[in-house]
C-alpha cells in the first residue's frame, strides 16, 4: 500500500473533534466575526476593505488556534497530520495543470452565469478594492487573498475537514462533502459559489494524489492573486 493511501486510511480525530471545530467554523465565526465584530469595525474604519482584511485575519488566527487547541494539541500530534508536508517534487508539472485548468474552468463558469442568470463577477470584496485602489491597497487585497486565506482555509478544509471525512467515506463523498462546506462557508458571495465548489474539488484531489496540501495552497494562492490582479487592473 502506497504511503499517501495509508496516510488517509485513517485520522487522529473522532467525531467529537470535527463536531466542536464545525460549531467553531460554522455557527460561531460567522455569527461573533463576520456579523458583529464586522459590524463593530465597519463603523470604527468606515472602510470595507480594511475591515474585511481585518476580519480575514481574525478567522484565520481563530481557525489555527482552534484547530491546533481541538485537534492538535490535545492528541500530541504535529501539523504534518493535517498536510504540512513535502510533496514529489514530479508533482509541480500537475500544479501547473490544475492551476491553468481552475483559471479556465472559472472562466467558463463566470461566462455561463452572466448568460444565463446575468449574475457577474463583480461582488461587494471586488467594489471595495476598485473603489479604494492604490498601492497600499492592493498589497493589502492581494496578501490577504493570496498568503492568508490560501494557509488556512487549505489547512482547515482540507488538511483536516477532507482527512477525516476520506477516513470515513472514500474519495468521492469526501471531495463533496469537503468542497460543499467550503462553498457555502463563502455566503454571501453567492456569485463565486460554483467556483469555490470546483476549486474545492481540486484542491483535495491534489491532497488526495500527495498526502500534502502545499500543492493546493499554492494553486489556490496563484489563483486568489491572478483575481486580485484582474480585480485592481482589469
Amino acid at each position: 500500500m502506497k504511503n499517501v493511501d495509508m496516510f488517509f486510511l485513517k485520522s487522529p480525530w473522532s467525531w467529537r473533534e470535527l463536531a466542536k471545530l464545525l460549531l467553531l467554523v460554522l455557527v460561531i465565526v460567522p455569527i461573533f466575526i463576520e456579523y458583529f465584530l464586522k459590524e463593530y469595525l465597519s463603523e470604527v474604519l468606515q472602510n470595507s476593505l480594511y475591515t474585511g482584511t481585518l476580519i480575514g485575519f481574525m478567522m484565520a488566527l481563530t481557525f489555527m488556534f482552534g484547530l491546533y487547541l481541538i485537534a492538535i494539541r490535545p492528541k500530541n500530534l504535529s501539523w504534518q497530520e493535517v498536510g504540512l508536508r513535502r510533496f514529489s517534487a514530479n508533482y509541480w508539472k500537475a500544479i501547473v495543470g490544475w492551476t491553468i485548468g481552475l483559471i479556465l474552468i472559472s472562466i467558463g463558469i463566470v461566462i455561463a452565469t452572466e448568460i444565463l442568470i446575468g449574475v457577474g463577477p463583480e461582488n461587494s470584496k471586488t467594489d471595495s478594492l476598485q473603489s479604494k485602489m492604490n498601492l497600499l491597497n492592493f498589497l493589502i487585497g492581494f496578501v490577504s487573498a493570496a498568503i492568508i486565506s490560501p494557509l488556512y482555509e487549505e489547512i482547515f478544509y482540507r488538511g483536516f475537514l477532507y482527512r477525516f471525512l476520506r477516513s470515513k467515506y472514500g474519495i468521492p463523498i469526501s471531495m463533496i462533502g469537503s468542497s460543499f462546506i467550503f462553498m457555502i462557508v463563502h455566503i454571501p458571495t453567492f456569485n463565486t459559489l460554483p467556483i469555490n465548489f470546483v476549486s474545492g474539488l481540486v484542491f483535495a484531489w491534489t491532497y488526495e494524489k500527495t498526502a500534502s496540501i502545499v500543492p493546493a495552497i499554492i494553486i489556490h494562492g496563484i489563483f486568489n492573486g491572478l483575481a486580485i490582479i484582474l480585480t485592481a487592473f482589469g
